[in-house]
Order: structure tokens, then sequence, then C-alpha cells
């Protein structure tokens, strides 16, 4: 299947349709439920966070995500690439968060994207050319 890509205003009210051009995408691989669930969970979740955080403004620049099949530890997998040209921000820098810390004793903050990591195959992040790319990878077998 060919790589597709869209590219958004960062608004959070745009995530309907950031949401339904994966799931096209994953429908036509013949995608399995339970890994879809993860992919929107996650993609939702990066996407998100660049509407509210990317940009001096909330909505004042634009996302790409561009989605691709590959392969993965000799696995068929799927590539889910975020760009945007946002506040530099490395999200896999920050040190996970403690969960075995009760909700009182746990800073705010960090939780959505431990819970990517863990659902993903594999998370990179660079940045190249003034623009933060993030690189979500999952086997779909």
């Amino acid at each position: 299947m060919a790589e597709q890509s869209l590219r958004i205003d960062a608004k959070v009210e745009y995530l309907d349709q950031v949401i339904s051009f994966l799931d096209r995408y994953l429908e036509e691989m013949d995608c399995a439920f339970r890994i879809q669930t993860q992919l929107d969970i996650a993609v939702e979740e990066i996407y998100v966070n660049i509407a509210h955080y990317a940009y001096e403004k909330e909505g004042a620049g634009w996302a790409e995500i561009m989605l691709s099949q590959t392969e993965y530890e000799g696995s068929p997998a799927i590539e889910v690439r975020f760009t945007d040209a946002g506040i530099p921000y490395d999200p896999l820098a920050k040190p996970d968060p403690d969960v075995t810390l009760s909700l009182q004793e746990r800073p705010i903050g960090g939780l959505g994207i431990y819970m990517v990591k863990k659902s993903m195959d594999r998370m990179t992040y660079e940045r190249k050319d003034g623009k933060n790319i993030l690189v979500l990878t999952k086997k779909l077998k």
C-alpha cells in the first residue's frame, strides 16, 4: 500500500479528521481491531499534544501525519510519522513517570506519552530543518 500523508492545521477540533485518515489506511491494510485501537489512542495523544503545545499560540501551526507500511523485526508494521514546525520538543527525553506512586504522589504530566511508548513497538524523535519529527512503529501481527 502506498504511503499517504495528511497536512492539517494543528487544532484539536480536527482530531476526528486525523483519526478517520488513520482508520481508512488501517482498514485497507486489514488491520486487527486491537492494533487499530492502540494506534488510534497513540495518534490521538500525539496529535492533541502538538495542537496544544507545539506552537506559541494554540492552533497557530500545522501538523503532518504520514502513514506507510514497513517491516519491524521481520514483521509487517505501520509507521506513523508526525512532523510539525513548532517549539523543539523531544517527548522521549523526559523520564517515564513512576507508575508505582499513588496519584497524589505522582507529578502531573507525562502519562500519555508513557502509554504511547508502552503500546508501540518503537518510537523515535529527531529535530531536523527546524521541525520536530516523531515516528511511531507498530507491528501488525
